[in-house]
């Protein structure tokens, strides 16, 4: 094994201890259910779960059972009553999750873990853990390709240590599936530029396809990275649009089994999620255009009153009602999304996070301490940006800065909030290693050239 090889392990070891401990420490619970009139009704959310945790470990419990995307919390709501299909976000962390929450519920694993599993909060934490720290070592693969061993292993560290990152993987949420998915298709970008064929076009696809299934906005890393990656291929322009349709057939294959799915079983068009219609109303509102809150989303007045009918259509009126707001507010948008970015990026209000964290599973202490560690992996993400584009790597450049430009664009829709940053944190970590290895280099050779020959002359 190569020197690079040891030490990334090594990273890998200390990035999957920190996430053991945070989880083991942080997460201890215990996680009692909430029960049902005294019965314990098989997806009851667990008081250790906050936010969307609520949803993906409940959905994950109900199709491990055999009961399919329907509303996983309506039974234990309205006990008795059939549950309506859901997609309130896209499938792919389910889908990570059910068969953990099967096998846990089966022998072998089933007569070796006796102890209550609290619907198997512990287990789906654990096994973000484990995605979390395969992550580390893809970054610090794509590092390598990037930059060399030194690039490679130490943005690995960056991600293995970040506040930012680590605090994911002890969450049962979409953000750690979706870096890794991101990375992914990274990686496979530049993998398919060094030498272009229509395997890695449409493995690269495939993957980008897997992304907008972990969160819907990557869906944008068909055109701004597959794409345009075909588009930059040195091969003749017919052979590159060939590639490219195969890059966009194959994110197609991957996603068509779900939109044709929803597509089935829902009253009004849906595709990937119905959270669009929810997001928009709760981000543009009253509360959400004026004082302290402006730029951040809230269910309390924005979203409340549900319309009647399925989830596709309540999206739907969610979605005219927050559109219907924008335009009778026109006026006031623009600052609202120059705020919406200054919370997702931290540079407005940065400290309110704090405590809007907690309504997501996010202690306080690892919001702060994120504080700490994000802003200079800022700066120097932005110094190493500024280097790959001196140094004519455009090809390098263009696939580390484009997450960043989706997590952008998703929040001047959206709102903001610095969890819809984690699809771009790698990419931070990434840029931050080129940057810090370029000051190291710098510093050196002034060193060396400081070093003045000795004056002999007579």
């Amino acid at each position: 094994m190569t020197r690079f090889g040891r030490v990334l392990l090594v990273i890998i070891a200390v990035a999957f201890g920190i996430r053991v401990a945070y989880v083991a420490i942080a997460k201890a619970g215990p996680c009692p259910l909430v029960l049902a009139d005294g019965r314990h009704v098989g997806s009851s959310p667990s008081k250790c779960l906050r936010g969307d945790e609520l949803f993906y470990n409940a959905e994950a419990n109900y199709v491990a059972a055999g009961h399919g995307f329907n509303e996983p919390l309506s039974a234990f709501i309205h006990p008795g009553v059939p549950p309506p299909p859901a997609a309130d976000h896209p499938p792919l962390t389910v889908v990570v999750l059910a068969p953990v929450s099967w096998l846990v519920e089966h022998a072998p694993l089933s007569w070796i873990i006796k102890e209550p599993l609290h619907d198997h909060v512990r287990e789906h934490r654990y096994t973000m853990v484990l995605l979390g720290t395969l992550l580390v070592g893809l970054v610090g693969l794509l590092g390598r390709r990037v930059g060399g061993d030194a690039v490679g292993l130490v943005a690995a560290a960056i991600a293995a240590v970040s506040p930012t990152i680590w605090v994911e993987d002890g969450l049962v949420m979409s953000e750690t599936l979706t870096a890794l998915t991101v990375v992914g298709a990274m990686l496979g970008a530049l993998w398919w530029r060094d030498r272009p064929s229509w395997r890695r076009a449409a493995v690269v696809g495939a993957v980008c396809g897997l992304a907008a299934l972990a969160r819907v906005e990557f869906v944008l890393l068909v055109p701004l990275l597959a794409i345009v990656v075909a588009c930059s291929l040195p091969q003749p322009r017919a052979v590159r649009w060939r590639q490219a349709l195969v890059a966009l057939a194959a994110a197609l294959v991957v996603m068509a089994p779900w939109v044709g799915f929803n597509l089935a079983r829902f009253h009004d068009p849906t595709f990937i999620s119905t959270n669009d219609g929810l997001t928009l109303a709760g981000a543009n509102c009253d509360a959400m255009y004026q004082g302290r809150a402006t730029g951040f989303w809230t269910l309390q007045s924005c979203a409340d009153n549900p319309p009647p009918g399925d989830q596709s259509q309540v999206a739907g009126a969610f979605r005219r009602r927050g559109l219907d707001y924008m335009k009778g507010h026109a006026s006031r948008v623009p600052l609202v999304v120059l705020a919406r970015l200054g919370r997702t990026w931290s540079l407005f209000r940065p400290l309110d996070m704090v405590k809007l964290n907690t309504g997501e599973d996010r202690e306080e202490w690892v919001t702060r301490l994120g504080l700490v560690a994000y802003y200079p992996t800022l700066l120097l993400a932005v110094g190493g940006a500024v280097v790959l584009w001196r140094r004519r790597a455009r090809a390098a450049w263009w696939v580390l800065v484009v997450p960043a430009i989706i997590v952008t664009l998703n929040t001047m829709i959206t709102y903001g909030q610095t969890r819809f940053r984690a699809g771009a944190e790698p990419s931070l970590a990434l840029l931050a290693a080129v940057g810090a290895v370029a000051i190291v280099r710098w510093l050196r050779g002034r060193g060396r050239r400081g070093i003045a020959a000795p004056d002999v002359t007579p």
